[in-house]
């Protein structure tokens, strides 16, 4: 199950100047990047809406969160807007914003970016959006199937998933 989702963006620079914005819902338990979606324009309300909900049709299918689950997301205007809290209270998750000047309250996002971009984008060709657009669901699923991760017990976050039978609380702090 979803225990609460980390939605956040940023960006990957080509060596063109292009840029590439994606966004992200990730698992605080496992780690998982449930959902994600990358353009070279800016990241829209409508583009977190769809993001809101592939997350909650990949955790739980048809059927709505048997209970609230926290978002928890920066500040932008796509988070904010009020067709995107609106929507987010129909799926069952509460909507949060991280506090202004309060890095450590997405620390858990920040380090995952923090390790995409090393990992992932700065050792692959970027010389242009379109080339790191086509990259980005290799990189993806690599993260979330192989990558280990420290807080996982050295273990990639579908690893740890798939190491727990049972629906159980959170086991990682």
């Amino acid at each position: 199950s979803l225990h609460d989702a980390l939605p956040i963006s940023f960006e990957i620079s080509c060596w063109n100047g292009e840029a590439v914005r994606v966004a992200f819902a990730m698992d605080t338990c496992d780690r998982e990047i449930i959902a994600w979606c990358a353009t070279t324009g800016g990241i829209s309300g409508e583009m977190i809406r769809d993001l809101m909900l592939e997350a909650v049709e990949k955790r739980f299918g048809g059927t709505l969160p048997p209970t609230r689950i926290q978002w928890l997301s920066d500040n932008g205007s796509a988070y904010r807007a009020y067709d995107t809290i609106d929507f987010a209270s129909q799926l069952g998750l509460a909507s949060c914003f991280t506090p202004v000047r309060s890095p450590q309250s997405n620390g858990m996002a920040e380090a995952f970016v923090k390790t995409f971009k090393r990992d992932y984008a700065y050792v692959h060709q970027r010389p242009d959006a379109q080339q790191v657009m086509s990259q980005l669901a290799a990189w993806f699923e690599d993260y979330n199937e192989i990558h280990p991760h420290k807080a996982l017990r050295l273990k990639s976050p579908r690893e740890f998933i798939r190491s727990y039978q049972q629906p159980a609380a959170c086991p990682v702090g």
